[in-house]
């Protein structure tokens, strides 16, 4: 296989280089306290790891997140690649809830603000929406019929 351009070879696939699983999701902000505080709200968690240590004020944080416990870091903004998009767009990431409608007015109430209202995705229960966090982040939330079955057989 050739890159689109037909000039490099692209080594093959193995078990090293496929995708085993999310690790880290991360967001950038301009205010990582407020952030701190407002995803330690919206997840009912508290960080696990700042960076620095207080009582320097952090620039980089970590929580550990829901049923496999799943990495969010919130960076501040100031460490973002060069040419970051600093308006929300492209990839929506969605969490697992059991209760979308639920889920997305309280973000709402917290203060996020519509990017993708309560939407069925077809008849099999499938369930998305998606706020914009009050630091410019997409935070997507979904009903996930397959996502529990997954958790059922892991737990089973």
């Amino acid at each position: 296989m050739s890159d689109p351009t037909g000039t490099t070879p692209v080594p093959a696939r193995t078990a090293a280089t496929t995708p085993r699983g999310l690790t880290t999701l991360s967001l950038w902000t301009d205010d990582v306290p407020a952030a701190v505080d407002w995803y330690t709200e919206v997840f009912g968690v508290d960080p696990y790891y700042a960076m620095p240590p207080a009582p320097a004020p952090p620039a980089y944080v970590e929580f550990r997140v829901g049923d496999y416990q799943h990495e969010l870091g919130i960076i501040d903004r100031s460490y973002a690649p060069a040419g970051a998009a600093t308006t929300p767009g492209g990839v929506v990431v969605y969490w697992h809830v059991d209760d979308v409608a639920a889920t997305y007015a309280r973000l709402l109430a917290l203060g996020g603000t519509e990017y993708q209202p309560v939407t069925a995705q077809g008849d099999e229960g499938f369930v998305t929406a998606a706020v914009v966090d009050p630091f410019g982040n997409v935070l997507g939330v979904m009903e996930n019929p397959h996502y529990l079955a997954v958790l059922e057989g892991r737990e089973g």
